[in-house]
């Protein structure tokens, strides 16, 4: 049944954004805000929910949501990947302060990347690859783009679908063990 509906996402992302199948995330890496890398290939086989965010933009209380969907799910292999981005100019001056910040204020201790561009020419490689085969790039802080356990695209929400929205929900449950 798992399959089945994987299947079924897999054919909706695909006619929704009017692209063949994605080509996978396979290789894509991000530096860590703890330093050193984060590379997608390790979390193979799970559902992984990406996110850009903001330390100083009105949906940065979606960290809390992000942390506690993250509680709930990752003993069933969910990843939330939290990817800072000064990219609308709503970013602290540097990683430490956002680690700092976001240890702090909302407890944190999902994994996060450096500060990285999302959009535009200067995007990190895992943005424009989504960009080229699905259409989607972020067009403000807090969009969400859920990657499939196979790595392809499943789905993607606006900065204001929540994170424990429906439709989030939903979508993660169907890709968990």
């Amino acid at each position: 049944m798992k399959r089945l509906v994987h299947m079924f996402a897999a054919l909706f992302a695909s006619l929704a954004f009017g692209t063949a199948a994605f080509a996978g995330v396979s290789g894509q890496r991000f530096s860590s805000i703890d330093g050193g890398q984060l590379a997608m290939d390790d979390w193979a086989g799970r559902p992984v929910l990406v996110v850009n965010t903001a330390s100083q933009c009105a949906y940065t209380p979606q960290y809390t949501e992000l942390q506690t969907l993250y509680d709930r799910y990752r003993a069933r292999g969910l990843v939330v990947l939290a990817v800072p981005s000064d990219d609308f100019r709503q970013e602290l001056d540097s990683a430490a302060e956002v680690k700092e910040f976001c240890e702090l204020t909302f407890g944190l201790d999902l994994p996060m990347t450096d500060i990285t561009h999302v959009r535009g020419a200067d995007a990190h490689p895992f943005y424009a690859q989504v960009r080229r085969e699905t259409g989607f790039e972020p067009k403000w802080n807090f969009q969400k783009v859920l990657i499939g356990p196979d790595g392809e695209v499943v789905a993607t929400w606006g900065s204001g679908t929540k994170p424990l929205s429906e439709p989030v929900v939903h979508a993660i449950e169907g890709l968990l063990d």
